[in-house]
């Protein structure tokens, strides 16, 4: 059996199905639901009908878009990436992202064990990937994801309860899935968090990449502050495992962050935007989107975002450098370079 798999690409580990689906499965979810509210709410602020449509098309191929993503980046061969499509379509109209996603992992990876196995392949493999795939997503996709929601109500709620303690909780976890090789995006949608916990979701983010980003530019210059500050701290995950200490900075300027976006200002936002941080501005644009356009939400978008995680984490890693905690090189990446 051990053989069949391997031959059929199919390897059941932790890596392929919590980090490859889940950072594919996030750009499905970049690629339709995301970039859609991004294009629906630029519509809507230009009062542009044209771009409104546009957004609303996008944002309702989802599932597919999961799905294909996810096949895809399993090393699913053409009839199964296509297949996909229907699969993950079935996933999300039964359970949303997390049923996207359980039904698309599924039906790939049977489907992958089923390809070219008969004479018969162009109608086997796309029949069994979908039968599988619209099976799961009635049976397993709904409850798991039901689960999902209900345990992102209850974040969400304790957030509100307790905006202090929870606020910190939740900037610091998401934050830390950010930088880590799996998707926080993913787990976001898959929560379903919104509200008070997405806006502090998002603080958590934003401080592990503009923290990064400016901790390191030492060593990265402004190749490395873009690539780091707007594309993904995860650029930092081999130094990470090599320095940990380097961890400190951003994750104390989010801990920090956190309750002043939890109490006094309140900062909210959705799920699209919980997980992304400065990515591509995303968490930005979807708390502009649930707090308004004004003057007031912008100073407190550069403050808690932007300038409070720049500030602290450069006090804090230039204080570890002279201590010799953080030595020069250490947060040196490969894109951007010196």
């Amino acid at each position: 059996m051990k053989k069949f798999l391997d031959r059929k690409g199919v390897h059941i580990t932790a890596k392929a199905y919590l980090i490859d689906a889940l950072s594919y499965m996030a750009l499905g979810l970049f690629s339709s639901l995301i970039i859609g509210l991004i294009i629906k709410t630029a519509g809507q602020q230009l009062d542009w009908p044209f771009l409104v449509e546009m957004g609303e098309m996008a944002m309702g191929l989802m599932g597919p878009a999961i799905g294909v993503a996810i096949a895809y980046g399993l090393g699913a061969p053409p009839l199964v990436i296509f297949a996909a499509a229907a699969t993950g379509a079935a996933g999300a109209a039964f359970g949303g992202p997390a049923g996207s996603y359980v039904a698309a992992l599924i039906s790939t990876e049977i489907g992958k064990m089923v390809s070219k196995e008969t004479k018969v392949d162009i109608i086997v493999t796309p029949f069994v990937t979908i039968f599988i795939g619209f099976t799961v997503a009635k049976f397993v996709g709904a409850p798991i994801s039901k689960f999902m929601t209900v345990f992102g109500s209850w974040i969400m709620w304790a957030t509100d309860q307790r905006p202090i303690v929870m606020g910190i909780v939740v900037a610091t976890l998401m934050g830390l899935a950010l930088t880590a090789p799996i998707s926080s995006a993913a787990i976001a949608m898959m929560l379903d968090l919104n509200g008070l916990a997405a806006g502090v979701a998002t603080i958590g983010c934003s401080a592990q990449m503009i923290g990064f980003a400016v901790a390191s530019y030492r060593e990265n210059k402004i190749g490395g502050l873009l690539a780091i500050g707007l594309g993904t701290s995860m650029l930092q995950v081999p130094n990470i495992i090599r320095y940990p200490l380097i961890l400190i900075p951003p994750t104390v300027a989010g801990i920090i962050l956190a309750p002043f976006g939890a109490t006094i200002w309140r900062m909210t936002s959705n799920a699209a935007g919980a997980g992304m941080g400065t990515s591509g501005f995303v968490g930005q644009i979807m708390t502009f989107t649930t707090m308004g356009f004004s003057a007031s939400v912008l100073i407190q978008v550069i403050v808690l975002h932007f300038i409070g995680p720049a500030v602290i984490s450069l006090i804090i890693s230039e204080y570890m450098r002279k201590r010799g905690w953080i030595k020069p090189g250490q947060m040196l990446i490969n894109t951007g370079g010196k």
